[in-house]
Order: C-alpha cells, then sequence, then structure tokens
C-alpha cells in the first residue's frame, strides 16, 4: 500500500467545492430586507454557522428563527449542488497521492445531508467532513481548521486550506496553514490581502502544483 502523506488538505464547502454561494446571497438578502431592513445581510454571513448569524443577528428573535430555519431547510433541499470548475479532478489527483483531505463547513448536518441527496459521491471523496456541530467557534476563529489539524495529525506547516469567504481565509490564516484563496465568491482583488495565493477555480491545478505553493 502506497505511504500515506503527512500533508492535509481542507476544503471549505459552499464557494470552494460546489458552487452554491450566489444562490445564497439571494437567499440571505431578501431575508435581511424581510426581516431586517438590511441591505448587505447576504456579505456579512458568509463563512458563518447558522448559530453565528441567529446570535448575531436575530438576538432573541425566536419565532423569526423558527421560520427561517424552516425556510432554509427547505431552500437546501432543492438548491443546485454543482462542483466547482476543475474540483473533482483535483480531488481525485490528491487522493493519487495519497493525501489526507477533509471538508471544513460551517453548514450543519441537516444542510449535508440534502448535499449527500444530492451528490452522493461526496461522501466518498473525502477521508472527514467536519461540521458546524463539530466545534463551537464560528469563522473566523481558526478552531474549524485547527480541528482538521488534529484529526489528521499535521502542522500548520503541513496543512494547506482552500477557501472563498472573508471570514473563511481570515480563519485560514489564523490557523497558520498555507492558505489558497478562491475568486469565486469575492474578486482577487478582495481576497488577496486573506491568503497566500489565488486561484480561480481548480481546472489544470493539481497536487504537484500545490506542493510548490508556500506561504
Amino acid at each position: 500500500m502506497a505511504e500515506t502523506k503527512n500533508i492535509a488538505v481542507l476544503f471549505d464547502f459552499d464557494g470552494v467545492v460546489v458552487d452554491t454561494e450566489t444562490q445564497y446571497s439571494v437567499f440571505w438578502h431578501k431575508l435581511g430586507v424581510d426581516y431586517l431592513g438590511m441591505e448587505d445581510l447576504e456579505n456579512r454571513v458568509k463563512g458563518q454557522t447558522l448559530m453565528y448569524i441567529y446570535d448575531t443577528f436575530f438576538p432573541g428573535m425566536m419565532k423569526e428563527r423558527e421560520e427561517i430555519t424552516a425556510g432554509l431547510d427547505r431552500f437546501e433541499q432543492e438548491m443546485s449542488y454543482d462542483f466547482v470548475p476543475g474540483v473533482e479532478s483535483f480531488i481525485a489527483d490528491l487522493r493519487r497521492n495519497n493525501v489526507k483531505m477533509a471538508v471544513v463547513t460551517s453548514s450543519n448536518d441537516k444542510k449535508m445531508e440534502a448535499v449527500y441527496r444530492a451528490k452522493p459521491e461526496i461522501k466518498t471523496m473525502f477521508d472527514r467532513i467536519l461540521t458546524a456541530e463539530m466545534f463551537t467557534a464560528s469563522k473566523p476563529a481558526p478552531d474549524c481548521f485547527l480541528l482538521g489539524m488534529e484529526v489528521f495529525g499535521t502542522t500548520p506547516e503541513t496543512t494547506y486550506v482552500f477557501e472563498d469567504s472573508f471570514n473563511g481565509l481570515k480563519a485560514g490564516m489564523a490557523s497558520g496553514a498555507t492558505v489558497i484563496g478562491l475568486a469565486t465568491t469575492n474578486s482577487r482583488e478582495e481576497i488577496a490581502p486573506l491568503c497566500h495565493h489565488i486561484l480561480d477555480d481548480f481546472e489544470g491545478f493539481t497536487y504537484d502544483k500545490l506542493t510548490q505553493l508556500h506561504k
């Protein structure tokens, strides 16, 4: 059996593995306007857990939270979960090179069950899928990525993080890992100060190219 390399690659999910952020932006924008009279809620919540969103933007609004949760559940059942271009080939190349991989997402288990129904292959593409239930502090805290390192027994020096949101990129940088920003949700110019390297998507990206990247 080929030796498993002592490096880990940690992928955020929405906007990195699947192209869903535009759909979420529409959903949260409408909620922000309808419930809070806020025009930019969608930008403020990217990369955050649902509990963080509720505690920060809907404190004490229990009836509204119930309505939002029910609406979000329906929305996520009907979303499309198209892969970001090139990500399947890149993950397959990492697998051929015996690299440890995890999804590290602010999404909860219920949302991921909807994902598995739409894309059952996602369950077997990664060694671990770490969801919001597994860490207490939401991004931009680095807890989720530090958990990924703990799970795989790697260090920041041997860990790569792929992220797209501002909060996720900040979390990756705070973890000490090498952070690659995906310009799928925000522009290259906007994410440049928050990561070490930038990709538009994964087309043509390989394990060999990854290992040439450094902080």
